[in-house]
């Protein structure tokens, strides 16, 4: 069965998102602190991000920068 659960570890600053709740049987590290877990089929069941709060304040500000970028020069 599959269910998709978010949890965060606060303490460790670890993020962990499951898109399955099948047994974890191997990882792949995606990049520093990014690793991707899969099932016995090798497909895609969690990832895992150490270090979650600067990641994400960054990868949204980021995205929000270039999404602003955008609308200025559509604007110009």
């Amino acid at each position: 069965m599959n269910k998709t659960s978010l949890r965060y570890f606060e303490e460790e600053d670890i993020l962990h998102l499951m898109i399955s709740d099948e047994d974890e049987k191997n990882s792949i590290e995606i990049s520093p602190n990014i690793t991707a877990e899969l099932n016995e089929k090798n497909e895609l069941i969690g990832v895992e991000i150490i270090g979650a709060s600067p990641f994400l304040r960054d990868s949204l500000l980021e995205s929000v920068q270039a999404k602003l970028l955008q609308l200025s020069q559509k604007a110009a």
